[in-house]
């Protein structure tokens, strides 16, 4: 199975971006070999969770996002493999080129913004030895990992009552405590980009 080609732009403009690596990525048709984990640790720890509408010093970038998700996967399937973990924490990837967009915008977009991230998080899943689209089954391993962060989020940074977020995006994780307080304290953009790098190459390296 592989993700659905894009079809060429219409007119003569620029379609891709590039990194502070030197890579040149191509938004229609992305190479594995321009993506570097580097440029998405980077990228990922600048652009903000909940359009920047969340309590504390600094925004809850979508770097620790990801964090949270993994660990929250850890806590649900503690024997789930080691490279699905990698995938959660890869889960947004995409938002490194295209931004974090929240769901009720996505849903007005429509469907070229989901073919141009399903595309991208295709070749980011080859680049690092993943299936290029995931099986059915870790697909909702991670979605309920995702929402299970999404409702800590919303409960302890973005101003949501508890009963709004439990009918939004289900129950509480149930997150140890110390762990919890760790990742929902917003970091330094330097500090969730030196986390992330850390914890991919500790996923990476057992895979």
């Amino acid at each position: 199975m592989t993700a659905e080609k894009l079809p060429a732009p219409k007119i003569s403009t620029r379609v891709w971006q590039r990194m502070l690596s030197g890579r040149r990525l191509d938004l229609l048709d992305p190479s594995p070999l321009d993506i570097e984990i580097a440029d998405i640790a980077h990228g990922l720890a600048r652009v903000a969770r909940w359009n920047g509408q969340t309590r504390g010093a600094h925004i809850f970038s979508v770097a620790q996002h990801t964090l949270l998700v993994e660990a929250v996967m850890r806590e649900q399937t503690p024997r789930v493999d080691v490279r699905f973990r990698l995938a959660a924490l890869l889960h947004d990837a995409p938002e490194y080129v295209i931004g974090d967009m929240i769901s009720p915008f996505k849903a007005v977009l429509g469907g070229d913004y989901k073919a141009v991230e399903k595309r991208l998080l295709a070749a980011i899943h080859i680049r690092f030895g993943l299936p290029p689209v995931l099986g059915p089954e870790i697909e909702r391993q991670i979605k309920d990992a995702d929402r299970g962060a999404a409702y800590l989020e919303a409960t302890e940074l973005a101003g949501f009552a508890q009963a709004e977020a439990k009918r939004l995006f289900g129950r509480d994780p149930g997150l140890p405590m110390p762990t919890q307080r760790d990742y929902l304290t917003p970091w330094t953009a330097a500090k969730a980009e030196k986390r992330f790098l850390e914890r991919f190459k500790a996923l990476a390296g057992s895979s």
